[in-house]
């Protein structure tokens, strides 16, 4: 499943893998309370070094959306409002994204509407999601 993450050469992997982390908790795949999987699994999986898979997580710390315990290693927040805000900001990144890159190709608001709610209307969501990084 990770060893197919295709990475974008002109970002940080540890910012990648850091939005990959993020969207599994957003998502609900990664639950509160759950366990992480150890620094070397997760580095094997994702396909980067140990180093690398250490700073990703670290960073994750320090949002708050990982904390460690000593002899028991690291899990997920059991803080609701901080994923859900996390979801809530992803979302929102993903909108401006959507309307910038309209705007871009001559797309009006009204045009850009149109096209959510046809877009909407045709697309099955129990159908599961492809990744993408």
């Amino acid at each position: 499943m990770y060893g197919q993450i295709q990475y974008d050469p002109g970002k940080p992997i540890y910012l990648q893998i850091i939005r990959h982390i993020r969207e599994k908790i957003a998502s609900g795949e990664w639950q509160p309370g759950d366990r992480v999987p150890p620094v070397r699994d997760l580095a094997l999986e994702f396909g980067v070094n140990p180093n690398t898979m250490q700073r990703s997580l670290s960073e994750l710390e320090r949002d708050g959306l990982v904390y460690s315990e000593r002899t028991s290693g690291r899990f997920i927040t059991k803080d609701s409002a901080l994923i859900n805000k996390v979801r809530e900001d992803m979302a929102l990144e993903f909108v401006v994204s959507y309307i910038s890159d309209m705007t871009l190709i001559g797309y009006t608001p009204e045009e850009i509407r149109g096209r959510l709610e046809e877009a909407l209307q045709s697309i099955n969501f129990s159908q599961p999601k492809e990744e993408n990084i």
